[in-house]
């Protein structure tokens, strides 16, 4: 044990504790990873959500890299190598957006290059632009747009992030658009078309027509939406057959009408035809399970396309396309063959051009002239699929894509997956079950193409023959060597430039891939994969994976679907999923509810320690309220804190000359160590189970009882220059216990923690060693500081019921307990009498712990 150190401040604050650190650990490397002669063994490495570099964090991005920081900074105190990188997702729709608004630009690519191109303005959202104000620019200038913007957000991220006290190693960073990043995702890709994984499919897709691009399975999400159920005639020969449908303008698309196979109703027509109303074109009338009996007539009308389910009908009973919507949603003006009518190609051609809203209006004019609208128009609210980033319900059109197998289709695959599924530790585990639900609920592979500019290019060319014929099923690919490659302005080996759209030439594909299809590299991207194979086995596969529930069926299940593909094993070994932050109506924060917190704010008003600490106490897979009108948690957070750094200070200004570890034999001080204890094996043990929550309510339990009951009951004692055993006894006790709780609690507060270590200690707290039981000597027993705390509180409660000061002095009391208690009471009454400044002290025999007979002194005059 050291003097009393002369560094600590006359009034030690939190304010300034978050730059003065965070330059210090930057200069010394103190969360560098260091791979010089480590083993995988040593290693412990995490896969790092890169959040979307596009706006600003919001306070539930706050929350989750708290609970996985904590972790990490665990691991490092545990002797680990902790490789700890921290990404950016710069490419996609959202920054796309963004730069639309803040530049006041849309991307046109038929536009040529303008080089040193200065945009209409920086700076604001341009919310009130309409897309046709916006001045076109052409690819290069548009994504150049992108970086510039997107480099700028990452920037104020890492301030945010540096500020609350992540422990990231800052020299392993990377953006999902750099090179390196392209280079893993199109390598990716290749290998995946190489080995079948990866096919092009002319088929129905879920179309954005805002966005004008394809949409995955995992990216959809229902929105209640207003609709209306019309109740439509098709001619039968001896009847009219009545369905009811919210989407009257697809009746030209109409292939065949659908009933369930058990349905008596309409089993009397299955293999029959029917007319269609207002086109007169005669489709079947067929079963299949999937048709609901107790959904309107129960009979429905199968269009091409109207929904998913239109699309499993068509493909299952073998149906023809009859598509009439083009990729920008208006009805194209090419007419199905099947209608031949003079009044049916009347109708189309007054759709012909118009959004589906005004087709709609159309058709349904049209059918109340004719008389085949039965009834009123039934209003109804219903959900519709939408782009979760889109703003109009999604369409189905034909269109050519890539795909690649996800295990939808394809059933040892499927299986395969759910195995992974089983082997990955999930934390909490009931969160598996929404992993298994995905991949069993696939309806189809996975599409990732997209009709977009700002991102990482699907690297293929296709030939063009001698008759200007593109040939989409030999696609070229380049050479790995040759990687990352952009084929909308490199050329292919073997071809030049001047042969693009050329006869005898090559086309150049124009989408990007999917970001999850570099985002489900990241275990690759950081890793070193291809690039850097000794880095790519000491972390991989990685230990852990971070992530919020919401992501489980893109970036968990994308990732994993990679790993298996290219490495046919897991990609970590655990997944630690977050809950979400609910504002105080418990509804989820979202920028499109409009009530997202932003956490800077709450940073600069609290301290980080304080944010850190109210994250912390949030379980895994917990949704936590927060209102920042009552940040209450915050506040305690921000207490604790404080009482850690005066705490210390006053444990630290004991003289602690011989005081060892040897000196502890005072049998309060052994059973606080004792107790302490038994909080270290808690922490170490919900630590090791992903429980933060656990470990911070254990460690912080006991430290309020340290400081209001021990620290209470030893600091006369411990100023003590009589006896000299007792004195170094809790001042020894004390430190000792200081050294243990600031470790404990330096992967919630780092900056308290660090700045107390400091004061006294050699190095960084982060550094340290995790507190072992082994350290605390034995011989106590716990159960001695809880009576000490209830006689405390005793002796306390009966001045406070005299509505006395607490520095009144007893000049007698009686305190009755049970014979074992009252034996333990007697090893710590001078600690008691001297707290409770009692002058005569007499213990009884009784059944429980009881002040009485208290003969009260003059209070302390006030000055």
């Amino acid at each position: 044990m050291t003097a009393t150190p002369s560094n600590i401040p006359d009034k030690p604050a939190l304010e300034g504790l978050e730059a003065k650190w965070e330059e210090v650990w930057e200069n010394q490397g103190t969360y560098r990873f260091n791979r010089e002669d480590a083993t995988r063994e040593d290693v412990y490495s995490i896969d790092t959500p890169p959040p979307t570099a596009s706006g600003s964090l919001h306070i539930g991005h706050v929350f989750s890299y708290t609970h996985t920081d904590v972790i990490a900074r665990y691991k490092r105190m545990q002797g680990k190598r902790v490789f700890y990188p921290m990404g950016w997702d710069d490419n996609g729709l959202p920054t796309e957006r963004r730069v639309q608004n803040y530049y006041g630009v849309r991307c046109d690519p038929s536009l040529p290059y303008v080089a040193n191109f200065e945009p209409p303005q920086r700076g604001g959202e341009g919310k009130s632009i309409k897309a046709a104000d916006q001045q076109p620019i052409s690819r290069q200038n548009f994504i150049e747009l992108c970086l510039e913007l997107s480099q700028e957000d990452e920037k104020s991220f890492e301030d945010l992030w540096r500020q609350l006290g992540l422990s990231v190693d800052w020299q392993q960073t990377y953006r999902t658009i750099d090179d390196n990043s392209r280079r893993a995702s199109q390598l990716g890709f290749i290998r995946n078309i190489e080995r079948g994984e990866a096919y092009q499919d002319m088929a129905p897709t879920l179309w954005d027509v805002t966005f004008r691009t394809a949409v995955a399975q995992a990216e959809l999400e229902d929105r209640e939406q207003p609709g209306a159920y019309h109740r439509i005639a098709f001619h039968a020969e001896d009847r009219d057959i009545h369905i009811e449908t919210t989407r009257p303008e697809l009746l030209p698309a109409c292939v065949a009408l659908v009933a369930h196979p058990d349905d008596e109703r309409y089993q009397p027509y299955f293999g029959k035809t029917v007319r269609t109303p207002l086109f007169d074109v005669e489709v079947p009338v067929l079963p299949h399970q999937l048709a609901q009996p107790d959904k309107g007539s129960g009979i429905a009308m199968i269009c091409t396309f109207g929904d998913v389910t239109d699309v499993i009908w068509w493909r299952e009973l073998k149906l023809p396309n009859r598509s009439i919507l083009g990729e920008d949603g208006r009805i194209i003006a090419e007419m199905p063959d099947a209608i031949t009518s003079e009044t049916g190609k009347a109708v189309f051609a007054e759709m012909a051009g118009k959004t589906v809203f005004s087709a709609k209006k159309v058709v349904v004019d049209a059918l109340t002239e004719s008389g085949e609208l039965e009834g009123e128009i039934k209003q109804i609210t219903h959900p519709v699929k939408f782009f979760e980033k889109g703003d109009k319900p999604l369409e189905i059109v034909s269109t050519r894509q890539w795909y690649v197998k996800n295990g939808a289709n394809d059933e040892q695959l499927r299986a395969k997956l759910l195995e992974h599924g089983k082997d990955l530790k999930f934390w909490p585990d009931f969160m598996r079950v929404r992993y298994e639900n995905w991949v069993e609920g696939l309806s189809g592979d996975w599409l990732i193409s997209r009709q977009r500019f700002f991102g990482v290019p699907i690297p293929v060319w296709y030939p063009i023959d001698a008759e200007g014929t593109v040939q989409y099923d030999a696609p070229i690919l380049p050479a790995e060597d040759q990687l990352p490659v952009d084929p909308s302005s490199d050329a292919p080996a073997g071809y030049e430039e001047s042969q693009r759209g050329q006869a005898g030439g090559f086309l150049g594909e124009v989408d990007v891939m999917d970001t999850w299809m570099t985002s489900s590299l990241t275990p690759q991207l950081v890793g070193g994969w291809e690039r850097d194979e000794e880095l790519f086995k000491l972390v991989y596969p990685f230990d852990l994976r971070p992530q919020g529930q919401d992501i489980i069926r893109t970036w968990l299940f994308s990732t994993l679907l990679r790993s298996e593909l290219e490495e046919h094993t897991l990609p970590w070994r655990n997944a630690t999923l977050s809950g979400f932050i609910v504002d105080p109506d418990r509804k989820k924060m979202s920028k499109s509810k409009g009530n997202v917190v932003t956490p800077a704010g709450l940073l600069d008003q609290h301290g980080s320690d304080a944010v850190r600490y109210w994250a912390a106490t949030s379980r895994l897979g917990t949704d936590a309220a927060f209102d920042p009108q009552r940040p209450t948690q915050m506040k305690i957070g921000r207490r604790l804190a404080i009482k850690v750094l005066n705490a210390a200070k006053l444990v630290l200004g004991f003289d602690a000359e011989g005081a060892g570890v040897e000196s502890i034999t005072n049998p309060l001080d052994l059973a606080m160590l004792a107790e302490l204890r038994r909080v270290v094996e808690t922490a170490t043990a919900s630590l090791d189970e992903y429980n933060h929550a656990r470990a911070l309510e254990a460690a912080e339990s006991f430290f309020w009882t340290f400081c209001d009951d021990y620290l209470e009951l030893v600091k006369d004692r411990a100023y003590n220059a009589t006896d000299a055993e007792s004195r170094r006894s809790a001042v020894a006790a004390m430190r000792l216990a200081t050294s243990v709780l600031l470790r404990l609690f330096a992967p919630v507060i780092p900056f308290a923690t660090e700045e107390v270590w400091s004061w006294w200690q050699e190095g960084s707290v982060h550094a340290a060693a995790w507190p072992q039981a082994t350290e605390l000597p034995e011989g106590g027993d716990h159960a001695v500081l809880s009576l000490a705390s209830e006689a405390l509180i005793s002796i306390r409660g009966a001045k406070t019921a005299e509505k006395v000061s607490q520095k009144t002095p007893i000049l007698n009391v009686t305190v009755e307990a049970p014979a074992e208690q009252l034996e333990q009471l007697r090893g710590f009454v001078a600690d008691l009498q001297a707290v409770g400044r009692i002058e005569a002290l007499e213990f009884a025999t009784g059944e429980a712990l009881t002040v009485r007979d208290i003969t009260l002194g003059e209070p302390p005059q006030k000055k």
